[in-house]
């Protein structure tokens, strides 16, 4: 993470936390799913409205890392253990909802503060506009080579 980052530093110093590596595959969203569930399922104190925004933003900038990081080079064939992969911590505290994702895919052009919903014959471009409506923070850097995305959540009393 970068430091000053609104969403917080020091993801490996909390307790409610899991970590994943794996490829970036349509499958994958599946099980990123079941770990958001699993680490919310003794977590009592995460209110409905607070799981649901975090949850649909965090599947939904997965979804943008599968589906856009990787398409421009699809076709390319990669030598074995050259796949594009991600990274992924899920951590909850008692005020906020947190997720760090990193890949290895093509560097991103975009303006999280500009994104919008697209018209409503648009086909695409919905999920970054709801992520940044949805969460209470949402940042994108490309560090030495990676994607990275920080997403973060307020619940409870800090909401």
């Amino acid at each position: 993470m970068t430091e000053g980052s609104a969403v917080e530093p020091g993801l490996d110093q909390i307790d409610d936390r899991l970590e994943l590596s794996a490829a970036a595959t349509p499958e994958i969203l599946d099980l990123v799913h079941a770990l958001l569930e699993h680490l919310l399922a003794q977590r009592e104190d995460v209110d409905a409205s607070a799981r649901m925004r975090f949850e649909m933003s965090v599947i939904e900038i997965l979804s943008n890392i599968v589906e856009h990081a990787y398409q421009a080079d699809s076709g390319l064939s990669r030598p074995p253990g050259g796949s594009r992969r991600f990274t992924i911590t899920l951590a909850v505290t008692a005020t906020r909802l947190i997720a760090a994702l990193s890949d290895n895919g093509l560097p991103m052009s975009l303006d999280l503060e500009t994104a919008t919903m697209p018209d409503d014959l648009a086909e695409s471009g919905r999920g970054l506009a709801m992520a940044t409506a949805a969460l209470d923070a949402l940042e994108y850097e490309r560090v030495e080579g990676r994607n990275r995305w920080h997403l973060m959540c307020l619940h409870g009393a800090a909401r």
